[in-house]
């Protein structure tokens, strides 16, 4: 006795559903053929030249779709940015995905009119109806792109604007930082979205398909723990303001400027121009060297004959006199703090000091101070050790008794 098939079987609903059979388009096929080969060569002159007129509307459609993007993003850009190569450069990025999604739409289009001009009748047929199909898809996947690129560049354009008018230095880069990270997960977002509606015109339900992408999000969470970590951790550091875009950061034994921030990277640039790409995950301890404000700091050897009390006093003496220069003042947010003496080396004194600087200007002010500090001490006769070798020779050679010698035989 064999099983008889349950009603839910019977009932279930496949996912896909194809939208034409080739069958139907076979058949469409010779009857357009058919049609074809009946008209008379006025017809087909004139045909051709409407399919011309086509071709070329469609052209002109697509370069005002082009020129109308970059009106939009002219007219959203800055007025300081407008003529800037820059600004014209990043202009001309915009709307390349949303071109070619538009071109794809427009190519439909003009391929059903054209083939509707030439006796197709694409309102009815399976032809007619898979072009339907491909053409609503692609006019959702362009107006997404579009969405995307506009938002992501009027996001961007706004927070670099407000960060350019903000008052304190650190919410300035955190706005310059949330920029990419924004603008990212809107993408993500907005990408997902048109991906499920393009998919359902092609018949594929997508109620099963989000019940599965649930079920699969949650296996691929917990099987990729480390991508969550990353974003999370990503997510927490802008917002706390721990880093942000153009701090200065030591990562374990690398450091540089934060170049870039992802939803799961980060990005520095050291000196000799290398850049290093670390997970959030793996930037366990960051060091932030421009955080609210920096020092210069100061370790200043002397020698053990020279006056202590007078280098102190030229320390105290050169951070003031670069404290009134106009090109360092403007950096400088306190007096010089002169320590002491820090150490007895081996063969130096150790003075301390340091100078409170804006954030990332310490390496300026340290490498002025430095070279007037030297200036200062050689005008004054403060001696700066060097490493140096003395040999002492006695004032008489040294006499080395003779071996002795065996008894002659």
């Amino acid at each position: 006795m064999t099983a008889s098939p349950s009603p839910a079987a019977d009932s279930a609903e496949p996912i896909f559903e194809p939208v034409v059979t080739g069958e139907a388009l076979e058949s469409e096929a010779r009857s357009f053929l058919s049609h074809l080969a009946s008209l008379s060569g006025e017809q087909i002159a004139v045909n051709l030249g409407w399919t011309a007129a086509i071709v070329a509307g469609a052209v002109a459609l697509l370069w005002l779709l082009r020129f109308g993007l970059r009106w939009v993003a002219r007219w959203l850009s800055p007025k300081h940015e407008k003529a800037t190569e820059q600004g014209k450069e990043a202009r001309k990025h915009i709307g390349g995905w949303t071109m070619i999604a538009a071109r794809f739409v427009i190519g439909i289009i003009a391929i059903a009119l054209v083939i509707n001009l030439w006796g197709f009748d694409v309102r009815a047929g399976a032809l007619g109806r898979m072009l339907g199909v491909f053409w609503r898809a692609g006019l959702i996947i362009m107006f997404a792109l579009a969405a995307v690129e506009v938002f992501g560049f009027v996001v961007t354009r706004a927070l670099h604007r407000g960060a350019r008018r903000a008052h304190d230095v650190r919410r300035a880069a955190q706005l310059r930082t949330l920029a990419p990270v924004l603008k990212g997960v809107i993408s993500f977002i907005v990408g997902l979205i048109a991906v499920m509606m393009a998919l359902s015109q092609f018949g594929v339900e997508i109620g099963p398909l989000i019940a599965g992408a649930g079920i699969l999000g949650l296996a691929i969470g917990f099987g990729a723990q480390t991508l969550v970590k990353d974003f999370l951790t990503g997510v927490f550091l802008i917002l706390e303001d721990t880093v942000s875009i153009g701090d200065v950061v030591t990562i374990g034994n690398f450091g540089g400027v934060v170049e870039d921030m992802s939803l799961r990277t980060i990005k520095l640039r050291d000196f000799d121009g290398t850049l290093h790409i670390f997970p959030y995950s793996e930037a366990m301890v960051i060091h932030n060297k421009t955080k609210s404000f920096s020092f210069a700091v100061f370790n200043l050897s002397i020698s053990y004959r020279a006056d202590i009390a007078q280098a102190l006093q030229l320390m105290h003496a050169v951070g003031d006199e670069l404290q009134k220069d106009e090109k360092f003042a403007p950096f400088i947010l306190d007096d010089t703090e002169v320590v002491g003496v820090d150490n007895l080396a081996d063969a130096a004194v150790v003075l301390k000091g340091r100078i409170k600087t804006a954030p990332g200007k310490q390496w300026m002010v340290q490498r002025e101070y430095l070279k007037r500090i030297k200036l200062a001490f050689d005008a004054n006769g403060v001696e700066i050790p060097s490493p140096s070798l003395r040999l002492i020779t006695p004032d008489a050679p040294p006499h080395w008794p003779e071996p002795p010698t065996r008894a002659a035989e």
